[in-house]
């Protein structure tokens, strides 16, 4: 029998061997790791822990919702709860104040009323005399009426008086005249002068100047104010153009009221 076994070929140690050919290749594999062999093993890593993770226990939110919801409200009353004791406090010494003044206005009553106490001797004797004083109520009316009228007549006459002083506003205009001679042989100067001599209530002579028309002829561009109540343009245009000798038409070249 033992000699059958010895003679047929087992492989005892076949285990063992099996086992060393296992840590060899897998030594092997470690020392030819490439680096995207390496990335998926991190990533292998990773998603275990995100696994590890999950499976923790999640907290109860609506409980941590609920404390706070809950330290909320107390905020909220206490912070009530002062108002309310502020508005408390306000209304206790308003009601002191009004009591203090209902106090104070009792006391003046009753001051009043023992002031006007009279005895009835003394009321008698006011009622006699009123009945015989002899009192003409229209005939009072009357005479204050007359000294109201007096009173507005003498205002009214002060009035009227003041206004005829002030001055009254006297209407005014400022005309430029263009004046021309024949020719260029006439003394300007001698018409300026001329014309200046005239004389008329409410008429007020201003600047001239000399002003080229052709021909080496110059014009006389003079200035003057008028009253308007007193001084008709017609009338002084007449008296300009009385000198006839030097004086050949005149013209308004500007008429503003001033």
């Amino acid at each position: 029998m033992s000699m059958s076994l010895a003679n047929e070929n087992v492989w005892t140690e076949r285990p063992r061997y099996e086992e060393a050919e296992q840590q060899y290749y897998e030594s092997l594999n470690k020392a030819t790791l490439t680096p995207l062999a390496a990335e998926v093993a991190k990533a292998r890593q990773r998603l275990t822990e995100i696994r590890d993770d999950l499976l923790e226990p999640v907290p109860d939110l609506n409980t941590s919702v609920d404390s706070i919801a809950i330290k909320f409200l107390e905020r909220k009353v206490v912070e009530f709860q002062k108002v309310l004791s502020n508005i408390n406090d306000k209304l206790a010494t308003f009601d002191k104040r009004l009591q203090t003044l209902e106090n104070s206005l009792n006391k003046g009553k009753l001051q009043v009323s023992h002031s006007i106490e009279l005895p009835a001797s003394d009321i008698n004797k006011i009622e006699d005399e009123d009945e015989g004083e002899d009192v003409d109520l229209f005939d009072t009316d009357s005479e204050d009426d007359a000294e109201a009228e007096r009173i507005r007549e003498e205002r009214l006459a002060a009035y009227n008086e003041k206004k005829s002083k002030k001055p009254a506003l006297i209407a005014k205009s400022s005309v430029i005249l263009d004046i021309k001679p024949w020719d260029d042989e006439t003394d300007m100067g001698e018409m300026e002068e001329l014309i200046r001599k005239i004389e008329m209530d409410g008429l007020l002579w201003g600047a001239s100047k000399l002003v080229p028309l052709a021909y080496g002829i110059k014009k006389l561009q003079i200035n003057c104010v008028i009253e308007d109540d007193k001084v008709s343009m017609d009338e002084l245009q007449e008296k300009i153009e009385e000198n006839e000798n030097h004086v050949q038409s005149v013209d308004i070249a500007a008429f503003n009221k001033i």
